[in-house]
């Protein structure tokens, strides 16, 4: 029997090799020291995990979820945008609950294009950008994210013909895997270029809540017009660790909802009730635990930062995430790099080149180990003499 020639024309899974050649080396009885994985080290915080358990053992959460989730689980998502970021969500209307949000990524394309359109995505990006295309059979564009530009895509550098059959845009700040942040402003263009064009928006706000130096990251939808033609989607995987957990929404454009709700009616049969009140209460309660993953992200940094420079490896601090995005060393590409780095010093990191062409030359260092295990990672490198 034979695959589909959907299933044939899927992107190698970047991460499950990346996860597989660590833990080989680990299996190995190796210390390696792992940079590149994207999943959060920390432990949810207690009081969701008790509403979970609250929730687990009310025996009317032990049946089927209604299709479109509690209304719980949408008022707190309407509620949390009014109370971060100012924006008016309708529950009812604005809000689709996703079993995390890499399937609303792979879902848009099949809700809404249709062959002979095309997907713009970024480059470097997010690699399970690329998987909703080969299965909606459509066609997928690039945008290079460079550094001269803070990685932002430039707009006026996309070819017309790019332009006509493009009927989608996806975006990601803070930026996996640059670590870069947007600016409202940028947003404010990025509705203008959208409208003109007549490119419906995806922003994916991943990293949301992670910003440095006192710097709140913006939301797509906090620009005029924003819902006019876009939606944002927003996982709980990062800000209250909870990946496992298999979280998250979608807000914004009605009409591009309505079409994420519909495919996901027949797709699936709802989220776990109890999940969905203990992301109710993860986004609704008390928001220390939040400010406290911050910090912690940001003494990291610090570390990493302070280590490059003590050893001469030249790298742009990350203004939000928890990647930063770091040159491999002259004569390197970036997967010799990575393989180097295992090979000689037992540290694993994710090459820039699984992210994009863009991505060649650099490597994505994840701040998901504590300070220490970070020093000895630059100290390991330290005496590779590379730099």
């Amino acid at each position: 029997m034979e695959f589909s020639k959907r299933l044939q024309l899927l992107p190698e899974q970047f991460f499950s090799s990346l996860a597989a050649q660590t833990a080989k080396a680990m299996a190995e009885g190796r210390d390696v020291i792992n940079l590149g994985q994207g999943n959060p080290d920390q432990p949810t915080p207690p009081h969701i995990v008790e509403a979970m358990q609250k929730a687990v053992a009310d025996p009317k959460n032990h049946k089927y979820s209604p299709f479109r989730g509690v209304m719980e689980m949408r008022q707190a998502a309407a509620d949390f945008y009014k109370r971060e970021y100012g924006v008016e969500i309708d529950p009812n209307l604005e809000v689709a609950l996703l079993a995390g949000t890499k399937i609303g990524f792979v879902e848009m394309p099949l809700a809404f294009l249709d062959p002979g359109e095309s997907l713009l995505l970024p480059d470097p990006g997010y690699p399970d950008y690329m998987s909703g295309a080969p299965l909606a059979g459509i066609d997928m564009d690039l945008m290079a994210l460079k550094p001269e530009n803070n990685y932002l895509p430039d707009y006026s550098e996309l070819e017309q013909r790019v332009l006509d059959r493009a009927s989608m845009m996806y975006l990601n700040y803070p930026n996996n895997p640059t670590g870069a942040v947007a600016t409202k402003e940028f947003f404010d263009d990025t509705v203008q270029f959208a409208k003109a064009n007549n490119i419906a928006v995806v922003h994916d706000f991943a990293y949301g809540a992670i910003g440095y130096e006192g710097v709140k990251p913006p939301s797509f939808l906090q620009s005029e017009g924003a819902k006019e033609i876009g939606i944002e989607m927003y996982t709980l995987s990062k800000s209250y660790n909870m990946a496992g957990w298999r979280v998250g929404f979608a807000v914004g454009n009605s009409k591009m909802i309505e079409a994420l709700n519909l495919i996901q009616d027949h797709l699936f049969a709802g989220l776990p009730t109890a999940v969905q009140f203990a992301a109710a209460e993860a986004l609704s309660g008390d928001q220390t635990c939040v400010t406290e993953l911050v910090d912690t992200y940001e003494k990291r940094r610090q570390v990493l930062i302070d280590e490059c420079a003590r050893i001469g490896w030249k790298i742009k601090a990350p203004k939000g995430s928890f990647f930063a995005w770091l040159p491999v060393p002259e004569g390197f590409t970036s997967m010799e790099f990575v393989n180097y780095l295992l090979k000689h010093a037992d540290i694993s990191v994710a090459a820039g080149s699984g992210f994009g062409k863009s991505g060649e030359g650099f490597v994505r260092v994840g701040l998901l180990v504590d300070e220490e295990r970070i020093a000895e990672a630059i100290g390991r490198i330290e005496k590779l003499n590379l730099f």
